[in-house]
């Protein structure tokens, strides 16, 4: 059911700075930035064997991520599952009586990708988003 890790993403308090490490320090291939308004975040994806680093800097303190940066400080923030069915795992999930967050997959408009994230209370502390790309 599950194909792979599509990302693991942390919370960073600045792009640039976070940039220094993973982009120059490491010399990890930065694939793109991105402004994402409707969650309030400026985002960099850089492709590790097949997965990718997503660094998110919140641009807002009363967004979730700013309020979660605000609460625990920057650092490792989800791990992204990829799935064939997003519906089909969501409702395995609610038959193992998994909490979710979202009740129905959310769609991005920009390029179709489904998701939805996971309770940590259901996963032992870690956040999983579960993603679905477009067929």
């Amino acid at each position: 059911m599950t194909h792979k890790i599509n990302h693991i993403a942390i919370v960073v308090p600045n792009l640039n700075e976070a940039l220094g490490f993973w982009r120059d320090a490491l010399a990890l291939d930065l694939e793109r930035t991105e402004e994402n308004p409707g969650e309030n975040v400026n985002i960099a994806f850089m492709e590790v064997g097949g997965t990718h680093i997503e660094l998110l800097e919140p641009t807002d303190s009363n967004s979730g991520i700013g309020k979660y940066m605000e609460k625990r400080g920057p650092g490792l923030h989800h791990i992204c599952l990829e799935v064939d069915d997003i519906e089909a795992t969501m409702q395995r999930l609610r038959d193992h009586h998994i909490e979710l967050i979202n009740e129905a997959p959310k769609t991005r408009s920009e390029d179709g990708v489904r998701y939805a994230f996971v309770h940590p209370r259901s996963t032992f502390g870690v956040l999983v988003e579960l993603y679905e790309l477009p067929h």
